[in-house]
């Protein structure tokens, strides 16, 4: 294995089911490189980078849009039904409200209005979250709200190896996925096989084990309460990191049965509190697994405010290794 970027993980994954799918094809805003513009097409690959070079190798199957989100998911969904395995790209998760009557009105139940005698294998690509000082438009982590519909499968990987498994069990999937790509984790890396492989979705991963406290996490706070995680094993805590990998299916018994060995729980996710994961988690916790909790479940998120533009603000938004710290001390009292 060599050590790859979330980025080059995802870019390769494509280039494999490509290679592998004829039906498989991109659509979105600037995935060919900016076809049109200056310079040499498909050298780009998009404002982050990740569909470079698909064009070159296949550019009747590496399509340029113009900018309508609606336009891009409703072509996708109508592939989808005809026998395609379309990968459409949202540039920016926040603009997920532009195309959402036809991810959650058509594509999210075509199998249930139609019998089950529809597919729609249909994977949108979304980059998603802050740390990038982007503002209140671009920095939304958005997975959250799109948990809450059913028929949409929902990934938010936190890491290289996890992005490649998950997007070609997505793109392999007869349901349609939405593939959350934590954009300030692009450029982090770490050991990738360079031949295919799938990662089941509903099957989370344990990051650390430890018997004091169960700490969830999605997206880029995997990595921050790992750090944190370590820093307090120094102190003779030891935690139990899950990373549900993906947020529809959830892993609940994973959840459950580290509960029921460590008594204490904390969740942790870049998304404002109300409605979100950290609640929907805690929920799940209080309901199911009350009997062995030892002490409050303590929720780690931003605060319900929009995302602010101030490195220095958003820094202070965004949970980090302090709040997590903070949040596994007190839930052990």
């Amino acid at each position: 294995m060599s050590q790859k970027t979330m980025r080059d993980a995802i870019n390769e994954a494509l280039h494999q089911a490509m290679e592998q799918d004829e039906s498989v094809f991109v659509i979105g805003e600037d995935v060919a490189g900016c076809n049109g513009s200056a310079g040499d097409v498909g050298a780009v690959g998009g404002v982050f980078g990740v569909t470079t070079g698909i064009y070159h190798r296949w550019p009747d199957r590496c399509i340029d849009t113009p900018i309508s989100e609606s336009a891009i998911v409703g072509a996708a969904a109508g592939a989808a039904l005809v026998g395609m395995r379309p990968v459409a790209e949202i540039m920016f998760a926040d603009f997920i409200g532009v195309c959402m009557d036809q991810i959650v009105n058509q594509m999210a139940k075509f199998r249930y209005m139609f019998g089950g005698k529809s597919r729609c294998p249909a994977v949108i690509r979304f980059s998603a979250g802050g740390g990038f000082s982007a503002a209140g438009q671009h920095s939304q982590a958005m997975y959250q709200v799109m948990t809450s519909f059913p028929g949409l499968k929902v990934v938010v990987p936190s890491n290289a190896y996890d992005a490649k498994g998950l997007l070609l069990t997505a793109i392999a999937d007869d349901d349609p996925v939405l593939f959350f790509e934590p954009k300030i984790l692009y450029q982090e890396t770490c050991e990738v096989p360079d031949d295919p492989y799938t990662i089941p979705f509903g099957e989370a991963n344990f990051v650390r084990e430890g018997d004091d406290v169960t700490v969830v996490a999605f997206g880029q706070m995997v990595p921050k309460a790992a750090a944190a995680i370590d820093e307090l094993a120094e102190e003779g805590i030891s935690c139990d990191l899950i990373d549900p990998r993906t947020t529809s299916p959830l892993d609940e018994g994973a959840i459950l049965e580290s509960v029921a060995a460590t008594g204490r729980l904390v969740v942790v996710d870049e998304a404002p509190p109300r409605c979100g994961l950290t609640a929907d988690i805690a929920a799940l916790a209080a309901d199911k697994a009350f009997a062995s909790l030892k002490g409050p479940i303590k929720q780690v998120c931003a605060p319900h405010s929009p995302t602010p533009f101030s490195p220095e603000l958003e820094a202070a938004y965004l949970p980090d290794g302090n709040k997590i710290k903070a949040a596994i001390k007190a839930t052990m009292g």
